[in-house]
């Protein structure tokens, strides 16, 4: 049997990794709980709950590469993802594939500089913290010789399906001329991963071994403040830019009464009151690869929800 190449999870992220190798002419196995994903004569889908170890390690037995794109719930992670992970290992050593996880650039926590995938993992909230630790383990089992691992971070993401900052929060409102309320300081600069080039990025780090036992930070275009990114969008879609209003810290822990999500918000709040800006030099120069136009970008985000692009 050929070896496979196997997604997990078919978020925006999975769904983009599995069209893509589909579209090269690779044959993709994506398990997700449900047996959902997107719908191609290449993509083979199957239900597969990534709790259940001895049914993760059966669907994965002849994986060449197993590309760990899950996400659990978002207020979820530090009790879901520690489990997950662990079978995503197990699957990886039984199976003997290279494991690429699609991560973030939470485990680094604040800080005063721009990002480079050198700086101490020196997350101080639940939720970078257990980033933080998927990785540790990853690469301490690849030091040890168990498993292959590789990881590709991204900031903030933005593209089709993307549940982010500049995506379902900002998109329709601007679309309908509304005002966008955001996290944080507006007029800080914030770095912005388009899911298409973080899937091209993650295939291109699982094939190429002088990338293993590393984290790569996905090639991603230069930076831009909230107004400006929102603006940015507003421009694309022949529509009026939009007014930009702060969530006060008050309004926020209200919301956060009724919903986890926005409660959980207030642990990574830094990424939006100071800079936050991320390298992604290495990445760049080892696949030759760079980011997809930010015009670009925009369009297919804009599409996505329903607008038209005039760009």
């Amino acid at each position: 049997m050929d070896e496979a190449q196997v997604v997990v999870g078919a978020g925006p992220i999975g769904s983009a990794v599995a069209l893509q190798l589909a579209e090269q002419w690779v044959s993709v196995r994506l398990l997700t709980r449900s047996g959902s994903g997107p719908d191609h004569p290449r993509i083979t889908r199957q239900a597969v709950d990534a709790n259940d170890a001895d049914a993760l390690i059966a669907a994965t037995a002849d994986a060449a590469v197993i590309y760990n794109c899950v996400n659990p719930p978002y207020h979820r992670w530090p009790t879901d993802w520690p489990p997950i992970a662990a079978n995503l290992l197990a699957a990886a050593h039984h199976s003997g594939a290279v494991l690429a996880t699609a991560s973030n650039l939470y485990g680094y926590g604040p800080v005063s500089q721009d990002m480079t995938e050198d700086l101490p993992l020196a997350a101080t909230g639940s939720k970078g913290k257990v980033r933080a630790q998927m990785w540790q383990d990853a690469l301490a089992a690849h030091q040890a010789g168990t498993v292959i691992a590789v990881e590709v971070r991204g900031s903030d993401y933005v593209g089709a399906g993307a549940q982010s900052h500049l995506g379902e929060r900002a998109i329709p409102p601007i679309l309908a001329g509304k005002t966008v309320r955001v996290l944080g300081n507006p007029d800080q600069l914030h770095t912005f991963t388009y899911t298409q080039d973080m899937a091209r990025t993650l295939i291109a780090a699982a094939s190429d071994s002088q990338a293993w036992g590393r984290a790569w930070h996905a090639p991603s275009n230069p930076p831009r403040t909230q107004r400006e990114a929102l603006a940015d969008v507003a421009r694309v879609a022949g529509v009026a830019p939009p007014k930009v209003k702060s969530l006060s810290p008050a309004l926020l822990k209200v919301a956060g009464l009724f919903n986890p999500t926005i409660r959980e918000l207030a642990e990574v709040q830094y990424q939006f009151t100071n800079r936050f800006v991320m390298d992604s030099g290495a990445a760049q120069e080892q696949f030759d690869l760079a980011p997809t136009p930010w015009d670009q970008v925009l369009a297919d985000a804009v599409r996505s929800f329903g607008g038209t692009p005039v760009v």
